[in-house]
């Protein structure tokens, strides 16, 4: 190998509208669109290649490590299963040293395992031969939750975290196709300052939510049919409201995907969630909506002009946390460290 060391870091993402379309059987059957946005809050991991050929594998967030002496010791058994993930599906055929850490909070609906997936695999194949595309990645990243880890979720978080940007996505069947969105900077700046991230200090675990929703879909309950294709037919409208810069439209969107959302579970919501739409609302909210599969983690409110700070101050009251960021447009990134990794760290 050519290096001995390197760094990656992937960015979470905040969803507009048209997530759950990426999810199958819907995904598979109808196709989905998915309106997202990268945020700079990201996934980070180091790996350095170790001549004893044991493994080391370290979540920073988790307080966690384990150790095997081969890729074949590393069995899924709850504790750091994505990072084993990672290296058994890269065929690491050395000994490694791997440190995560991730800034958002876990099952806070930005993607953030799908993050630190994409950090996983972009980080291992730039040690290795560095020929995978970020669709590559991407995809890559994605088995290792649905095929490894047997987690049930859709697509949209791991080409996120890959592509980096504002994307339109489009899922037909396996096929992907991600289309970044040119915005004008006026246009940015001003959605930005707009929008507030609030964490509800409730995590959830999407695996579950979805079983909840596609297993009566795949049933034939035409409830839930319905609400997935109005939120598929708000991703294309989403598509056009960016494209127009029209704010006001997109905060009408993004209100009508939530209350779809809703309908899709029982779950979806809960009475603190309500409690803060219902403040917003009452500060100058344009739209809000839960991130991803919802039930808990965080929402996200468009503020209406100059509102913000009031939205900002009536969440805090009730006890959400702000989340401040600003968008990525770089995706993954990996890079040799300039600050070289301490040994016997344990």
């Amino acid at each position: 190998m050519s290096e001995r060391c390197a760094r990656a870091r992937a960015p979470v993402r905040i969803d507009f509208a048209g997530g759950w379309t990426d999810v199958p059987p819907f995904s598979q059957e109808v196709g989905g669109f998915v309106v997202n946005a990268c945020i700079n809050r990201y996934a980070y991991a180091t790996a350095v290649t170790a001549a004893s050929g044991d493994f080391v594998l370290e979540s920073a967030d988790y307080g966690t490590f384990i150790e095997a002496h081969s890729i074949r010791d590393m069995e899924y058994d709850g504790n750091l299963d994505l990072l084993k993930a990672a290296v058994r599906r890269s065929s690491f055929d050395s000994g490694l040293s791997i440190v995560t850490r991730s800034e958002a909070p876990p099952g806070s609906g930005t993607g953030s395992s799908a993050s630190m997936g994409v950090a996983l695999v972009g980080l291992l194949n730039h040690l290795q031969d560095g020929q995978m595309t970020r669709h590559d990645i991407a995809a890559l990243a994605n088995s290792l939750e649905i095929e490894e880890l047997k987690v049930a979720g859709g697509k949209q978080d791991q080409y996120a975290a890959a592509c980096g940007g504002i994307s339109f996505m489009e899922f037909t069947g396996p096929h992907v196709s991600v289309e970044t969105l040119s915005l004008s900077d006026a246009f940015l700046l001003d959605l930005e300052k707009h929008l507030t991230l609030v964490y509800t200090g409730k995590s959830r675990l999407s695996g579950d939510i979805i079983q909840q929703v596609m297993g009566p879909y795949a049933a034939g309950d035409t409830g839930i049919s319905d609400a997935l294709h109005n939120i598929h037919q708000c991703g294309l409208d989403m598509k056009e409201a960016l494209a127009d810069e029209d704010l006001v439209r997109m905060g009408e969107l993004m209100t009508v995907n939530w209350e779809n959302q809703k309908r899709l579970s029982p779950t979806m919501t809960t009475p603190k969630i309500e409690a803060l739409f219902t403040v917003a609302e009452g500060c100058g909210m344009l739209g809000g909506k839960a991130c991803g599969a919802g039930g808990g983690g965080c929402l996200i409110f468009l503020a209406d002009a100059d509102r913000e700070h009031l939205i900002r101050e009536a969440v805090e009251d009730l006890g959400g946390h702000i989340l401040p960021f600003n968008f990525d447009s770089g995706g993954l990134e990996v890079w040799r460290p300039q600050l070289l990794p301490r040994t016997n760290n344990h």
